[in-house]
């Protein structure tokens, strides 16, 4: 990559294996008329960046693994819900941790001048599914119980016919 070029970055809290071998035969049986988001796709993001010039990848990542939470972050499914365009499964942020971990990560990509809050309130999900028309979809949810994310990473998104292709550029171990 070179200093000037643009990349299509997020950045995303990962889901551990165990969580990830539950929710895709989740999805599986219980989600039809879309596309079924990969395993290797399912995360919580925190920050879409959009197009970011190469150069600020380290700045990213150093306000990725400088926003910390005080407490383990700790979440559970609480519905699922599909919008104009995606499945997803909305999480509760079981004692406030992971939007604490949002709003610091949005401060600081906010004072590198690579992101601009949006000015709702951040909604911790997992998409699970993709569609041109909402299926109109009412699954059971997962059983997966209370879960933690296992890092926070920066991902850079690649578009293509057959959809986006995510990489992880870098990734960072959460305190707490």
């Amino acid at each position: 990559m070179t200093a000037d070029e643009r990349l299509r970055l997020f950045c995303a809290l990962r889901l551990p294996d165990e969580i990830l071998d539950a929710l895709v035969p989740w999805q599986e049986r219980h989600l039809s008329g879309g596309r079924i988001v990969p395993r290797d796709h399912l995360h919580v993001t925190t920050a879409f960046l959009g197009s970011t010039p190469a150069a600020e990848v380290d700045g990213i990542a150093s306000a990725v693994g400088g926003a910390d939470a005080f407490e383990p972050i700790r979440f559970r499914v609480r519905t699922y819900r599909e919008t104009r365009s995606v499945g997803m499964l909305v999480l509760d942020d079981l004692g406030g941790q992971a939007g604490l971990y949002a709003e610091r990560l949005h401060e600081r990509l906010a004072a590198l001048g690579v992101y601009r809050p949006e000015k709702r309130r951040w909604l911790p999900h997992v998409t699970v599914l993709r569609f041109r028309q909402a299926p109109r979809l009412r699954p059971p949810l997962p059983e997966i119980g209370e879960f933690g994310p296992s890092d926070a990473s920066v991902y850079l998104s690649r578009l293509s016919p057959s959809g986006a292709q995510y990489e992880v550029l870098e990734s960072f171990a959460l305190g707490g």
